[in-house]
């Protein structure tokens, strides 16, 4: 397959998060969010804009990932990856989202391209929100 050529299968992007408390991080995804529960339990599936998040319990290797354990960050001031949610009105989402019960780690703040700001999960996940400053939005990166 060319790089930017389409595959003969589809392809859905979806987050997974590990939680120590599967029904209140879907409540913060959905009451915070505004995420939509799709399926409710263990695993909880949410939409989220054009994405999904499952989210479950941790859990010890199976046999396609014989070697892996799932579970909650142990300490939230270390991230090796996080969600990004990109937004046309940040200030907008900051407001919303915050008198909903986020909690940003600060205001959102200019940067040369962006501007974002971080909140956590209830499990401790970083969450960054940004709003591209660039001309044409963000997204002019999501097509080929």
């Amino acid at each position: 397959m060319t790089e930017g050529s389409q595959p003969a299968y589809e392809i859905e992007l979806t987050h997974f998060i590990t939680s120590a408390d599967v029904e209140r991080s879907r409540r913060f995804y959905t009451d915070v969010l505004g995420g939509t529960t799709i399926r409710s339990g263990e695993p909880t599936y949410i939409t989220l804009a054009n994405s999904a998040i499952i989210i479950n319990v941790g859990g010890g290797p199976t046999d396609d990932k014989p070697a892996v354990t799932l579970e909650v960050p142990r300490d939230p001031d270390l991230a090796s990856s996080f969600l990004n949610i990109r937004v046309s009105d940040i200030h907008a989402v900051y407001a919303e989202w915050s008198a909903r019960g986020a909690e940003f780690l600060t205001p959102p703040k200019q940067h040369a391209t962006e501007i974002r700001c971080y909140m956590r999960d209830p499990d401790g996940y970083l969450i960054e929100v940004g709003q591209t400053t660039l001309p044409g939005g963000w997204r002019q990166f999501l097509t080929p």
